[in-house]
């Protein structure tokens, strides 16, 4: 399994919030924007792409134990969502990529979908 830290370096992705989960297990990815699709479908320990910033984003993460979020097009999270992330202790990146190559680049890193 690969472990945060490694996609964070690899992508060179920006850590927004909580870098000491940065340990954590990824068993997959998951991309989309759709809510009630990540909820439907990832699985715990996914990494979830989407573009989406609002703090709704957080919940979906804690309901579905996501290993962390990445948004996408150098999409910065709104300050409540940073908020909420940290009291829920879930990771936030920021990928410069558009979704399509950040899912790319995770792929090739073996991270499949679950």
């Amino acid at each position: 399994m690969t472990k945060l830290k490694e996609i964070v370096d690899e992508l060179q992705l920006a850590v927004r919030c909580t870098a000491d989960q940065l340990e954590r297990d990824v068993s997959g990815g998951y991309a989309s924007d759709l809510l009630s699709d990540v909820i439907a479908n990832s699985k715990p320990g996914n990494l979830w792409i989407t573009m989406q910033t609002h703090v709704n984003i957080v919940a979906v993460a804690v309901l579905k134990e996501l290993a962390a979020i990445v948004i996408v097009q150098g999409r910065e999270p709104a300050e409540e969502t940073l908020k909420k992330a940290r009291e829920e202790k879930v990771t936030l990146l920021v990928s410069k990529y558009p979704a399509y190559e950040t899912s790319g680049k995770l792929y090739s890193l073996g991270i499949g979908s679950t």
